[in-house]
């Protein structure tokens, strides 16, 4: 067995594999950032190694210092995780040179299985069944006319060294695919440094099943059944089960079968997925092999009882596979929801911060970055977390993921758990009738009525002190004011301000940790219990939690997170300008598709920043015409950095110096 291992990775991946580690008795040594200095996962190794600046390109993408660190901590083998360098040929190819074992695929596999193209091609000669499609990858956009001419609309455009869904573009017309293949080709480059494209037919409503796999270097490959990923937001992952529900026993043995063939055929070592996308008919066609282990692999664990990164570490030491094909059973129903610092109001765009407090519900499996509080980095993937419930059956698996999302509190940290509360709630889910655009195409708003719900709890945490206080009233939000000659007199009302609106509420009365509140004419029952600074509860249905940060009050009430303050200003809460465009989180601008004097609908993206691994599109907030422009491509952004300025339509005439004004031509704040 390994020695000591380096983990060439971070967060809730580093812990998930050093938990293993552990057990194992095996050595891990672990690296960071600047930005991840006080990180959790650091905690327990035998060794931490500072690898640079908080970008990924000075720290976790570095091959030169992470194979380094390897060496002169004396390790024997390094792990990628999954993301970053995972599925880095070269990488591998580094650490096999340095004398060490790299715990994944060969180097070969890895940049086989990295080309599209490549990939489609072995596994057609493998007998998987792959999609209609291009023969080849190309920038050319004549070739990729023809090619989707020959397939037939709509096509899907693939970026060949893709992942995880980014470049994609789905094309229902030739007269729209100039434009989607040159954004396909340009986010390529940028992503990938690879621009070239692939054509393939498009399957609408498909489901998303993925096989997984295991290989080792005696020549047994094994399969360790499937998970469905269909549960996605613009091709990410967000919920995946196992197995797969309502899939045809036959397809389901077909498709397993598939994988087993293609990993042979690949003389495929460690861990790998298969994913494939499977049509309305049944019919299932081949997507991509990840080399790598899966974020989603707790369910397969959950449903097979094995520990994966265990597998991993035993076949990467010489190994032969822990069991046969006939010795791997399945057992109950898995399902697990990713946590993103997110915020699905405004179009899941990330939201990176500092969790002040967190609390994990103990009825799951909790894959997390942090345990009590911590920090989602603007510089990396927006997910935090992973909550995976294992039951007899799915009815009963999903019941407990929902109760333990909605038992779940993360206060100062915009996330998505309401969001996913909600989607769980969502009637196609409950019966399986899922595929990859029901989420994109579902209206789940519930949060207005969790935001009285949470000034309801805010005048509540005033009228309930925490441990130790005096008077009700101390430390809570003013003005308050109170009647007691008049036993039919409030108790006090409150006056906040939350989004730059101020927001009013009053207590009618209290008992013990009962509270009756009024806001806006209706009535609200809610529990406050105070401990250690934090304040838990009901609020009709609903759980809640909040702290009090300052002079703001942080809740989290049915998953969603509410700020309010103290300071109340009465009128416009001096928002931007209604014709500048701004910068939404820092990040790196990497296309301008219109110039300074181009005209402009409201909508229309003036320009396109990529921030925590995801493109984000700035809108032009009004009509009119671009007088300023204050970045340029490859720039750095900083958070509400003014980039772009407009004369709005209605502006009079002669008002064009005073608008672009503001913004010098020539100079602007970058970082």
């Amino acid at each position: 067995m390994l020695k000591r291992v380096l983990i060439a990775n971070r967060g809730e991946i580093a812990r998930r594999i050093a938990r293993t580690c552990a057990r194992l008795d095996i050595e891990y040594v672990c690296v960071y950032s600047t930005a991840d200095a006080r990180a959790d996962h650091l905690a327990g190794a035998f060794a931490t190694v500072h690898l640079g600046g908080a970008s990924a390109v000075e720290s976790y993408l570095d091959i030169d210092k992470l194979v380094d660190a390897a060496v002169r901590e004396g390790c024997d083998a390094v792990h990628p995780g999954y993301g970053f360098l995972s599925e880095n040929a070269v990488f591998a190819e580094r650490a096999r040179e340095a004398g060490l074992v790299f715990i994944g695929p060969a180097p070969q596999t890895i940049r086989s299985m990295g080309d599209k193209a490549t990939a489609r091609a072995l596994m057609a000669a493998a007998g998987v069944p792959v999609l209609p499609g291009s023969a080849k990858a190309t920038e050319s956009l004549g070739t990729l006319v023809a090619d989707a001419r020959e397939v037939g609309y709509p096509v899907i455009l693939k970026p060949t060294a893709g992942g995880g869904g980014k470049g994609m573009r789905v094309v229902h017309r030739e007269a729209d695919l100039p434009e989607a293949a040159a954004e396909a080709v340009r986010l390529g480059r940028a992503a990938f440094g690879d621009g070239r494209v692939l054509v393939e037919r498009y399957v609408p409503a498909p489901r998303h099943i993925e096989v997984q796999v295991f290989g080792d270097t005696h020549g047994n490959v094994v399969h360790l059944y499937e998970r469905d990923c269909s549960l996605q937001r613009r091709h990410q992952k967000i919920v995946e089960e196992a197995p797969a529900t309502g899939l045809d026993p036959r397809a389901r043995q077909a498709m397993q079968e598939a994988a087993v063939r293609g990993a042979s055929a690949l003389d495929y070592v460690n861990a790998g997925t298969f994913e494939f996308i499977v049509g309305e008919n049944g019919e299932f066609f081949f997507l991509e092999v990840n080399t790598r282990l899966q974020v989603e692999h707790p369910v397969t664990e959950e449903v097979t009882g094995l520990d994966l990164v265990e597998w991993q570490l035993r076949v990467a030491a010489g190994e032969p596979l822990p069991l046969a094909q006939d010795a791997i059973t399945c057992s109950g129903h898995a399902v697990e929801c990713r946590v993103y610092a997110e915020d699905p109001a405004a179009g899941f765009q990330p939201s990176p911060g500092h969790a002040l407090l967190v609390h994990w519900p103990a009825t799951l499996r909790v894959e997390a970055a942090f345990d009590t509080a911590g920090t989602a980095s603007e510089h990396y993937d927006p997910m935090v977390a992973k909550l995976v419930a294992h039951a007899p059956d799915r009815a009963t698996a999903l019941r407990m993921l929902s109760a333990g999302l909605k038992a779940t509190s993360v206060l100062g940290l915009t996330t998505n758990i309401g969001f996913l509360t909600r989607l769980l709630d969502e009637p196609k889910v409950l019966t399986g009738h899922t595929d990859t655009h029901l989420v994109d195409g579902l209206v789940l708003a519930e949060r207005d009525t969790h935001l009285d719900r949470a000034l309801a709890c805010v005048a509540a945490m005033a009228a309930v002190p925490a441990r130790g206080g005096g008077s009700p009233w101390l430390g809570g939000l003013g003005p308050v004011d109170r009647t007691a000659l008049d036993p039919d007199a409030p108790l006090g009302r409150v006056t906040t301000q939350h989004a730059g609106v101020p927001r009013r509420a009053t207590v009618l009365a209290r008992s013990g940790t009962a509270v009756t509140v009024q806001v806006d004419g209706r009535r609200h029952l809610v529990t406050a219990v105070p401990e250690q600074g934090r304040w838990t509860g009901r609020v009709a249905d609903t759980t809640w939690s909040g702290l009090r940060d300052g002079d703001r009050h942080e809740l989290c009430v049915g998953g969603e997170r509410f700020a309010f303050t103290d300071h109340v200003r009465e009128g416009r809460s001096g928002g931007p300008l209604d014709h500048q465009v701004r910068a939404t989180l820092p990040g790196v601008v990497v296309a301008l598709p219109r110039a300074q004097g181009d005209r402009v609908e409201a909508g229309d993206t003036v320009l396109v920043i990529e921030a925590m691994k995801m493109e984000h599109r700035l809108p032009a907030p009004v009509p009119g015409r671009i007088v300023s422009l204050g970045c340029a491509e490859g720039d750095q952004v900083s958070a509400g950095q003014v980039l772009a300025e407009l004369l709005p339509e209605e502006t009079p005439a002669g008002a064009e110096d005073a608008a672009g004004a503001s913004v010098p031509h020539n100079e602007t704040d970058r970082t």
